[in-house]
């Protein structure tokens, strides 16, 4: 994250002991960043993130059921399918949001309408 993005002004996190540590809160001052708590037993203060994690973990499990021993090996493609779905939250996808443009996808989608049959044969 920091060498593509720099430093963060600040992290939210659970109130996890490892993230309360001194070396955590050592580490922010020294980065100049801000390590910011959720509220205790009040979840939905976590909210944003818990969604995030949930959609990656139904991707994920996805991907484990489609391809089996073999999931990790499609974990890039699970990476750009997430960075190229839109998100209501930012209302556009991750990857559009950071460039500030659409990505160049491998295939070319056409605009879902009614389906017709055009060829008697298709059937």
């Amino acid at each position: 994250v920091v060498t593509r993005h720099g430093i963060p002004v600040s992290i939210i996190s659970d109130r996890d002991p490892r993230f309360a540590s001194n070396f955590w809160r050592s580490l922010q001052n020294a980065l100049g960043s801000r390590l910011d708590m959720s509220t205790s037993y009040h979840p939905e203060t976590d909210g944003q993130s818990e969604r995030t994690i949930q959609t990656l973990e139904d991707m994920l499990r996805a991907c484990a059921i489609d391809f089996g021993n073999g999931w990790v090996n499609h974990l890039p493609l699970v990476k750009f399918s997430y960075n190229n779905s839109y998100h209501a939250s930012i209302k556009a996808a991750p990857f559009e949001a950071l460039y500030g443009r659409k990505c160049r996808l491998p295939v070319c989608w056409t605009k879902v309408g009614e389906a017709q049959i055009l060829d008697p044969e298709l059937i």
